[in-house]
């Protein structure tokens, strides 16, 4: 993963294409930041982390450009998060998101509200990186009560 990022920001500076040269640049960086301060080279999964809290921040973004009604920033940072899902491995459905929380329910068996931890602990290495861990939690609460 680590090394297809890197061939793509290549392909990038050949072709001049500068919004995906922007954003792999950005992602290099946070992997950078990321192996520093793990000290040793990044596996696929933790390259994926790191996609993903790119694209979360993104989503963030989005929200505030809204508000601030910047149409302009909206289209630039979705397009941003179309290079960033390119890779992501496949998303679930949400069909199929329901379906794994409905085995960690069947698994955990939860009493109250208190055994939100336990049920994310469940389902976590199952969705991680194929569906957005935010949506997730809040399908789980809304179950919870």
């Amino acid at each position: 993963m680590r090394n297809r990022i890197l061939d793509d920001l290549k392909e990038a500076m050949k072709a001049q294409d500068k919004d995906l040269l922007a954003v792999i640049r950005a992602v290099k960086g946070a992997m950078q930041l990321e192996e520093i301060s793990k000290k040793h080279e990044l596996t696929d999964e933790e390259v994926i982390d790191v996609i993903a809290k790119q694209i979360k921040m993104r989503k963030e973004s989005i929200v505030e450009f809204e508000k601030g009604n910047r149409n302009d920033l909206i289209e630039q940072t979705t397009k941003e998060i179309e290079i960033l899902n390119k890779y992501m491995p496949e998303q679930l459905s949400k069909e199929e998101v329901e379906n794994i929380i409905d085995e960690a329910f069947k698994v955990v068996n939860p009493t109250s509200s208190s055994d939100m931890g336990k049920i994310m602990r469940e389902v976590t290495p199952k969705l991680k990186g194929k569906a957005d861990m935010k949506e997730v939690s809040e399908i789980i609460k809304s179950r919870l009560n």
